[in-house]
């Protein structure tokens, strides 16, 4: 992207009757430091999430609770969503609800507007119904269960749970239209959907041919009213996936709209499907840009399974933040885990990288060149000599890994970036081992030299406080304090991303700090 485009970046919203749990959290992390990238690299940057609080499940969950869905959506918004962005540093720009009058009136315009063109008409249907997933199930997404509490009922495959036959009179959105359209989409720009695993399951799907999509509810009322018919509701998804232009002013502020629309949207691979399919031609029918990109991550796997609330696998944000710290939880599920592919979480895997990469690693590497600088230089960054094959190699380096950083971010390889930047930790504590500064102090001859090398560290160390600042926002900050930066360059938030491979940034003479350890070794079970 040239700087100063346009980089509006979404989430799904959650349903604010699930726990929010590691899955939920490694999507926000993932948007947060895409936007923050940008954001540093100069870009009109807009990064949204929210929470999903219509339909059948909030209502029965809310009666159950004795109370009205509102105030039980209001009660796990303020307890538990908005306090998950605090737990995991997410730097949103805006946080829509489905219950927000400024969604629900664009929810309004844009059916109105689908109506009046002819997309929706009224019809019997009849169908499996899935409560907890809120969607009507074919045949293929069911199975029957042999044993255990429901032996010999239809379940469905995702939740496990006995799914509903429902009969009713519903509106129906003509999505079958579009079936020609969204295939001349996806053979048009490829990268629409990604990743490749993704987007050839619903080229497939859509292959086969779509149904008309059923739109409305008129056995419950907790959700938006169609506004020709109040007796019924708005189909959740229809609703929900609304939210991505209501946050940004569809029907009410065009010029907001314009400016940000279209959106990166970051999705789970279960719900591509309405992201990638119902989404695009709910657009394409009211006229609307499609999303620039849909892209359907990998899941979580935990002892080899998906993460659910149902099935007690879910781990709370906190139980490793609270260890580990945050930056380390956005550090590990941004750098373990190939961005698009499933991934397993263990606590082994995460401490052994903690320790190996985070302190040891870049902690270690911060440490000892704040700390040499102080002793051998009383606390002022050095004036490099001139420079050796050595000292040039490292700035190839940092400026290789900067390129191949942001070309990463680019197509949204988020580990991809974080392995490039890594090699400035290696390469630098490499240097170190090789140059040996301490024994370079021991004499004036060699004084020149040692000012060259812990330059040549101080400034690696910059860039590597710019570059990673987006993953590990609250460890660079503090390095960037200790390398004395402020004064000579601003905000460590302020620096251009993408120029932090430019080579010798850092003033001579900059008075560096104290600094503790980024990341102390944690003692844990059995050690």
């Amino acid at each position: 992207m040239a700087a100063g485009d346009s980089f509006y970046i979404a989430t799904p919203i959650f349903y604010v009757n699930d726990v929010p749990h590691i899955g939920h959290a490694y999507t926000e992390v993932a948007a947060d430091v895409l936007a923050r990238w940008h954001r540093q690299s100069g870009d009109d940057t807009w990064l949204l999430t929210g929470t999903d609080e219509h339909g059948q499940k909030i209502l029965r969950t809310a009666v159950a609770n004795d109370t009205t869905p509102q105030a039980w959506a209001d009660k796990l918004v303020n307890e538990a969503w908005l306090p998950l962005l605090e737990t995991i540093n997410i730097q949103n720009d805006d946080f829509i609800r489905t219950t927000d009058e400024r969604h629900e009136a664009a929810v309004t315009i844009f059916l109105q507007k689908l109506y009046d063109d002819g997309y929706i008409y009224s019809g019997e249907y009849e169908g499996y119904y899935c409560v907890g997933c809120e969607e009507y199930k074919q045949l293929d997404d069911l199975m029957e269960t042999p044993d255990g509490d429901y032996a010999g009922q239809l379940v469905c495959k995702i939740h496990g749970r006995p799914i509903e036959v429902l009969k009713e009179t519903n509106y129906f959105f003509r999505m079958s239209d579009f079936q020609q359209k969204l295939l001349d989409l996806y053979a048009a720009r490829p990268d629409f959907i990604q990743p490749e695993s993704v987007r050839n399951e619903i080229l497939q799907f859509v292959k086969q041919g779509l149904s008309d999509l059923s739109i409305s509810r008129s056995s419950f009322d907790w959700g938006v009213k169609i506004p020709w018919d109040h007796s019924h509701v708005v189909y959740v998804w229809f609703d929900a996936l609304l939210n991505y232009i209501s946050a940004i002013g569809y029907g009410t502020d065009d010029e907001t709209f314009k400016r940000r629309w279209p959106a990166t949207q970051l999705v789970g691979k279960d719900i591509a499907r309405f992201h990638a399919v119902i989404w695009p031609a709910m657009l394409m029918a009211a006229g609307l840009e499609v999303p620039r990109q849909v892209f359907g991550h990998g899941w979580l796997l935990v002892g080899g399974e998906k993460m659910s609330k149902s099935k007690l696998t879910g781990i709370a944000p906190s139980q490793i933040t609270d260890t580990f710290g945050v930056d380390a939880f956005r550090y590990y599920f941004m750098s373990a885990i190939s961005f698009g592919q499933d991934g397993s979480f263990s606590w082994e895997d995460l401490s052994a990288r903690y320790h190996s990469e985070l302190a040891n690693g870049f902690g270690n590497l911060a440490s000892r060149v704040i700390a040499m600088i102080n002793r051998y230089y009383d606390g002022l960054v050095p004036a490099p000599g001139e420079y050796t094959e050595a000292d040039l190699a490292i700035q190839k380096i940092v400026r290789d890994a900067a390129d191949k950083a942001d070309a990463s971010i680019e197509k949204l390889a988020i580990h991809e970036a974080i392995a490039a930047i890594w090699t400035i930790v290696d390469e630098l504590n490499g240097y170190i081992t090789i140059q040996e500064p301490w024994v370079l102090a021991k004499s004036d001859e060699t004084r020149e030299r040692l000012g060259t090398v812990l330059y040549t560290t101080a400034d690696g160390l910059r860039a590597l406080a710019v570059l990673l600042s987006p993953v590990i926002p609250e460890a660079t900050a503090k390095l960037w304090t200790a390398l004395g930066a402020f004064s000579g360059l601003g905000e460590l938030t302020d620096q251009v991303v993408v120029d932090a491979g430019h080579w010798a940034q850092l003033p001579v003479g900059s008075r560096v700090g104290s600094l503790d350890a980024l990341f102390p070794r944690i003692e844990t079970a059995g050690e």
